[in-house]
């Protein structure tokens, strides 16, 4: 009995401490500090919402740059004044119709 639990004991001290930096590296570099892979999905997922507004905000640009290049026609930028903001020419009468 005391000669097993010698044993152990040397091999304990022979790979002890490789198997105790190595568990004390693992938990470090998955758990702590800013580059632990908690941070990096934290990061990723972070990245997955930036590019996505990053695409809204390209749709939203290119909607722009067709209504500005529409608006540069007179007529077409009439249209658009009396649709949205119901502007008429003198002794005209403007009737709003609501369809549903």
């Amino acid at each position: 009995m005391k000669f097993s639990v010698l044993r152990n004991y040397i091999k304990f001290r022979k790979w002890g401490k490789y198997v105790i930096t190595l568990a004390v590296f693992l938990v470090i570099y998955l758990f702590v500090g800013d580059q632990s892979m908690v941070q990096f999905y934290r990061r990723r997922g972070e990245i997955k919402v930036y590019e996505q507004q990053t695409r809204t905000y390209r749709r939203d640009t290119k909607a722009a740059q067709r209504m500005m290049q529409m608006l540069n026609n007179k007529d077409s930028l009439e249209r658009y004044a009396r649709e949205l903001y119901f502007m008429h020419e003198k002794n005209e009468d403007i009737y709003i119709v609501d369809q549903k």
